[in-house]
C-alpha cells in the first residue's frame, strides 16, 4: 500500500517543479524574452508540441524540469579580459559565447539580458513565489480542507483485554458490552462534550462509573467498575479520530511556522549535513528532524500509506493529510532554498538584478550614461562551486537515506 503514497508525492513534486518553471517562462514570454523550450523531466523526448515560438515537452528522466531562456548573460564589455594565460577563453567567455550562440538570427532583441533589471527579477522570483503559493494552497487543504485530527467520543477501538499489574485482565468497557463505533454522551450522569471532558470525569470518579453511550441512534447505560493503579483510572476504550476545519489564524500560523522552520534548517544546512556524515561514519541513528534527500521522503510517504496506517482509526484522512504537508513542507523548501544569493539558483540572479538596478540609478543620480547590463558570466567559478556543491550533497543525502534512513514507525 505504501507505493501509493511514494507516487503521489513524486508526481505533486514533479507538478510542482514544471509550475515552478512555468512561474520563470510566463513573465518572461510576457516581456517579450525568446522561450524556445519548456520541458518536464530531462533525457530523451518522449512526448513534444509546438505552441507559438515554445516548444512542449515531456522527457524520460523525471527527476525535475527546466525552462531555457535565450540570451541568460551579456556579451564582454570592452576591456574585460576573455582569455586565461593559455589563449583560451574564460569560463566567463565560455558562457557568453554559449549563450549568444543559442539566439537564433532575428532574435537578438528578445535576449533575457536587455530586460529592465526589474523585469528581471520579476521572471526570476515567479518560480519561487509559485512554490510559495503551493506550499499556501496545500497547506489551507489539508488543515481546512481535511481538518486538524481530534480525539473523539465516537470510540476507535474497545480492547477486549487490557494489561495489569503483569497479566492481562478482560477490559472493563468491553466487559459492558460497549464497542468500537459507540459514542459516549455522558459519565456518571453529566454530558461530556470531549474527550478530555470524559477523560476528567472518569479520573475523578469513586467506585463504578456510569456510562451513557450511543449506538446506531439508541442510547444505553452500562455500569462498569474501572481497572484503578495509584495515578490513572481506566475503563479500557480508545478514542476515534474526528476533523475539524482549521480557522484562517491557523492556516496562517502553520505556514509562518513551516516558512521559518524551513529557514532554521538552510541556515544550519551545512552544520546539518555533517552530521548526516558522521552519523553515516560511525553508524550512529540520524536526527529524526535532519534532513533528507527525495529517497527519504519517498519513505515517509510509503510508511504514511502503509497498511497499518491506512487500517487505523481516521487512517486514510490522517495519511492523505500526512503527504499534502509533505508536499505542501517540500514546495517552501523549493521557495527558500531558490532564494539563496547564489547562482545557479533564483536568488543568485535576483541579487544581479539588484546590483545593476542599484548601479542605473546611481549613474542617472550623477547624470552620468546608463551603463550596460551587469556581466552576470563573471559569476561562473562560483556557479559551478555551487553546482558541484549541491551534487554532493544529494549524493550524501541519497546514501545516507538508503543505508541509515529516517522513517516514522
Amino acid at each position: 500500500m505504501g507505493i501509493i503514497g511514494v507516487v503521489i508525492v513524486i508526481v505533486g513534486l514533479l507538478i510542482s517543479v514544471a509550475l515552478h518553471e512555468c512561474g520563470h517562462m510566463l513573465p518572461a514570454k510576457k516581456f517579450g524574452v525568446y522561450v524556445p523550450e519548456f520541458a518536464v523531466g530531462f533525457g530523451p523526448r518522449l512526448l513534444a508540441w509546438k505552441k507559438g515560438d515554445t516548444t512542449y515537452s515531456l522527457r524520460a528522466i523525471l527527476l525535475g524540469g527546466y525552462v531555457r531562456i535565450v540570451g541568460m548573460f551579456a556579451p564582454a564589455r570592452e576591456g574585460i579580459k576573455t582569455t586565461n594565460s593559455r589563449g583560451k577563453p574564460t569560463l566567463a567567455q565560455e558562457a557568453r559565447e554559449a549563450s549568444m550562440e543559442e539566439i537564433p538570427q532575428g532574435y537578438e532583441s528578445r535576449a533575457f539580458y536587455l530586460l529592465h533589471p526589474a523585469k528581471k527579477i520579476v521572471v526570476m522570483l515567479g518560480g519561487p513565489m509559485v512554490n510559495l503559493f503551493l506550499s499556501i494552497v496545500l497547506m489551507t487543504v489539508a488543515l481546512v480542507g481535511i481538518g486538524i485530527p481530534r480525539a473523539s467520543l465516537t470510540l476507535g477501538d474497545v480492547p477486549q483485554e487490557l494489561s495489569s499489574q503483569g497479566t492481562s485482565v478482560q477490559a472493563p468497557a468491553y466487559a459492558a458490552g460497549i464497542r468500537r463505533g459507540d459514542t459516549i454522551t455522558a459519565i456518571n450522569g453529566t454530558g461530556v462534550q470531549s474527550w478530555d471532558e470524559m477523560r476528567q470525569a472518569i479520573a475523578s470518579s469513586q467506585g463504578e462509573i456510569g456510562v451513557d453511550y450511543l449506538r446506531q441512534g439508541q442510547s444505553y447505560h452500562v455500569q462498569i467498575d474501572p481497572l484503578r493503579t495509584a495515578d490513572s483510572v481506566n475503563i479500557g476504550v480508545i478514542a476515534g479520530i474526528e476533523y475539524h476545519a482549521a480557522s484562517p489564524a491557523t492556516v496562517a500560523s502553520s505556514v509562518w511556522q513551516t516558512f521559518t522552520g524551513t529557514v532554521q534548517v538552510v541556515v544550519r544546512l551545512p552544520l546539518a549535513l555533517w552530521d548526516v556524515g558522521q552519523s553515516l561514519v560511525k553508524g550512529t541513528p540520524r536526527d529524526s528532524a535532519g534532513v533528507m534527500s527525495v529517497v527519504g521522503i519517498g519513505r515517509i510517504a510509503a510508511d504514511a500509506t502503509s497498511s497499518e496506517v491506512t487500517a487505523s482509526s481516521g487512517g486514510w484522512m490522517r495519511s492523505l493529510a500526512l503527504l499534502l504537508s509533505i508536499l505542501a513542507s517540500l514546495n517552501m523548501a523549493l521557495f527558500v532554498f531558490n532564494l539563496l544569493p547564489f547562482p545557479p539558483l533564483d536568488g543568485g540572479h535576483i541579487v544581479s538584478a539588484l546590483y545593476e538596478w542599484i548601479r542605473r540609478g546611481i549613474a542617472r543620480a550623477r547624470g552620468r550614461q546608463v551603463p550596460p547590463p551587469a556581466d552576470t558570466a563573471r559569476l561562473m567559478p562560483l556557479t559551478y562551486t555551487m553546482g558541484a556543491l549541491l551534487i554532493a550533497m544529494t549524493v550524501l543525502l541519497v546514501a545516507a537515506d538508503i543505508i541509515a534512513p529516517i522513517s516514522l514507525q
